[in-house]
């Protein structure tokens, strides 16, 4: 059966995307066709009929932690991944597993002696054209699969899997091509690229590099020769960035894609390119011919970036009317707080304002397009920096939607900040420093010593809280046409899920505190929520299948930060060993119900008689940051990803932790092995874990230390 998908960004009639199942309406790639709109055009589900949605049925998966892909359904079948890159497909009438592809990724990466990086064990979903279904790996490859039965078809190697690259998106397939770039930009020196390979064969067909290579090398096209000269020192012993881990939109109007390129590596403009510059491609939206691969165009959201201002969030393909003309836009909300309306035929800027507090930059000049920055933005030297919004950005991953009906973008907004600190970075010596996340900061998470630095962002002053009082997230409905807020509201935690929204006047939004709600898409009135017990970072869909409209979500906090904060709600903050994860489907008049999720509530263990040392405490935390953090939560209070380590028996004692850290003993479990680690390391991890539990313990009076 092949695809069908729209073949204008201004949308087309139901029929379009049906198959030749008949009364199937499809959801069939990544954001439900090639604008990435993320719109159903059913409407069963509406504002009066949404207070009868309920339960069709559930889909436990006791194996999964973090859940944040996007379904596909293609004629019945649901396909979608779990964690490892697992693939699904489940039968939508019936919600039964018709057949399951573990690609093995732990193995592969334990035997290529590749360290497990952070956040590489989700995956956002997979991709299909005629009867196959492509997933791409952490590590590196990328695979065919038969729609039918799993069976694999090809796997094609995409990078050195001995690198610290990783890849945790959704390949993108179009007129018999599949697209792919990866991560790991924080991680190592990475150069980022995509590549596209045949469909039916998973021969490569073209390569785009997004930053320019050694020159001595030579130039692979003119425009890594042209980007060259916005760099300066040896930023390709770093790998300069640039990675592709997220956004790949395909254009059939004008035959092309649009790739969102990540942030320079390091982070610290200072470090990888000492003499300042624009740093081309990174942190940019790039058009190249889909064909070919060749570049079209490009528009650079943020210039020389030092915060980690990717702009990889998804991109929006629509026609509207802006000054009584229409005209063909790519959308996006950025990271780095504004969102942008840009004439996708030319790349040039119409509009750019902030969704967000931004601190880092005063606007965005028309004329140039470029930002005005803030003279105090940068961290250099001796001055510090609180800038809005955070690195975890304005808009991250989870995708907003877009409504041609009500003509608004609904975006799951993030207004956070961080503090930024470069003192006692010898850029000299810099890259021989432990614990060295390629960032080129000494401090990227905060620290009591806030007060000093300047306060462009409000921070809480000392506050354990990193965020600030006023950090939040909201459901945001914006205007494109005047590029203006229409209404927001809040959300529990600081952060949501990714959006959906519908003909039938409604936005779907998961939530950190284990609701799924909908929401009137004129007015932002509730209108329907359902306790689906586990926090929801994962995008819904809906589609329809013998006549019937359905709405189904992936339910298990992943890909986002785990911690406290981040979830709002202690009670609903998952983990590891929870149940809970579930695929969800609701329709009209659904009566199932959750089996009782069960629970394992967090209880921090206090070790008798150990003595923390203060300086191994800061020193443990600082590995704790920069290594652990972003599996086992900030501040060690895991959100589910993984174990939390405060309450983990095998982390209490310092033996089986050196096993563990050193060893790798849990390598097949998806734990890391830190070869690179010193026993002083480990020793000061286990140092700051007991501490954390032990401090966690005495607010609720439970540790023999506070008797």
């Amino acid at each position: 059966m092949a695809l069908a998908l729209l073949s204008s960004a201004s949308g087309a009639a139901p029929e379009a995307l049906a198959a030749k199942s008949g009364t199937t309406i499809e959801w069939p790639s990544y954001g439900g066709d090639y604008t990435e709109q993320r719109y159903s055009r059913l409407d069963a589900i509406n504002t009066a009929t949404v207070g009868r949605l309920g339960l069709e049925w559930a889909l436990d998966l006791p194996n999964e932690t973090g859940l944040v892909a996007t379904p596909l359904l293609i004629g019945g079948t649901l396909y979608f991944t779990g964690k490892f890159s697992v693939v699904y497909a489940v039968n939508a009438r019936t919600g039964r597993i018709d057949w399951t592809y573990d690609p093995k990724a732990r193995e592969v990466l334990t035997k290529s002696h590749k360290r497990m990086t952070i956040n590489w064990n989700p995956s956002r979903g997979v991709a299909y054209w005629q009867h196959r279904v492509y997933v791409a790996v952490a590590d590196g490859r990328l695979i065919a699969l038969s729609d039918k039965d799993g069976k694999e078809l090809w796997s094609t190697q995409t990078f050195d899997p001995t690198t610290a690259r990783i890849i945790t998106g959704a390949p993108l397939a179009f007129n018999g091509k599949v697209l792919i770039g990866f991560g790991g930009g924080d991680l190592g020196p990475v150069r980022g690229y995509v590549t596209a390979y045949d469909a039916r064969t998973g021969k490569r067909v073209w390569r785009f590099y997004t930053v320019p290579g050694n020159p001595a090398d030579g130039f692979e096209n003119a425009a890594m020769r042209k980007a060259a000269a916005t760099w300066t020192g040896e930023w390709w012993k770093f790998g300069g960035g640039g990675a592709v881990w997220n956004s790949m939109t395909y254009d059939p109007e004008f035959n092309r894609v649009y790739i969102g390129t990540g942030n320079g590596v390091p982070w610290n403009q200072s470090v990888r390119s000492p003499g300042g510059g624009d740093n081309l491609f990174v942190a940019s939206i790039v058009a190249l011919d889909a064909d070919s691969g060749r570049y079209a165009w490009h528009y650079q959201e943020t210039p020389g970036d030092d915060w980690d201002y990717d702009a990889t969030v998804d991109m929006v393909l629509a026609d509207i009317a802006i000054d009584g003309k229409s005209r063909k836009v790519l959308l996006q909300a950025s990271k780095n707080g504004f969102f942008y309306v840009i004439d996708r035929s030319t790349g040039k800027l119409i509009s750019a304002e902030p969704f967000v507090p931004t601190t880092w930059a005063k606007r965005v000049d028309f004329n140039t397009g470029r930002p005005v920055e803030e003279p105090h933005a940068r961290a250099n030297g001796a001055q510090a920096a609180v800038i809005r919004p955070s690195s975890n950005g304005a808009h991250s991953w989870p995708p907003m939607s877009y409504n041609p009906d009500t003509g608004l973008v609904y975006i799951p907004a993030i207004d956070l900040d961080q503090y930024y600190s470069a003192r006692g970075v010898d850029l000299t010596t810099w890259m021989q420093k432990p614990f060295t996340e390629w960032l080129g900061y000494s401090d990227v998470i905060g620290r009591d010593d806030i007060p000093q630095a300047p306060q462009a962002g409000g921070a809480e002053s000392g506050s354990d809280n990193v965020f600030g009082n006023d950090s939040a997230a909201w459901l945001q409905a914006r205007d494109p046409r005047s590029n203006t807020t229409i209404w927001r509201v809040k959300q529990p935690g600081l952060w949501s899920g990714g959006t959906l929204t519908t003909r039938g006047g409604l936005v779907f939004i998961g939530q950190a505190n284990g609701a799924f709600v909908a929401y009137d898409a004129k007015t932002g009135k509730e209108l329907w929520i359902f306790n689906a017990e586990r926090p929801i970072s994962a995008p819904p869909i809906s589609y329809a299948i013998d006549g019937l409209q359905y709405v189904s979500v992936l339910v298990g906090w992943g890909g986002t930060p785990g911690n406290e904060g981040a979830l709002g709600d202690p009670a609903v903050r998952m983990n590891y060993r929870d149940g809970g994860r579930r695929l969800l489907t609701f329709a009209i008049g659904g009566r199932a119900t959750l089996q009782n999720s069960p629970s394992n509530p967090i209880e921090p263990i206090d070790v008798a008689g150990f003595v923390p040392d203060p300086a191994k405490v800061a020193r443990g935390e600082r590995i704790f940051d920069v290594t652990c953090n972003l599996c086992h939560g900030t501040d060690a209070r895991s959100g589910g990803g993984a174990p939390d380590l405060r309450g983990s028996t095998l982390a209490s004692d310092p033996n089986t932790l050196r096993q563990i850290v050193l060893g790798g003993t849990l390598e097949l479990r998806g734990m890391p092995q830190y070869t690179d680690f010193s026993q002083d390391d480990v020793d000061s991890l286990y140092h700051y874990i007991r501490f954390r539990a032990r401090q966690d313990l005495k607010h609720t009076d439970r540790s023999p230390a506070s008797q």
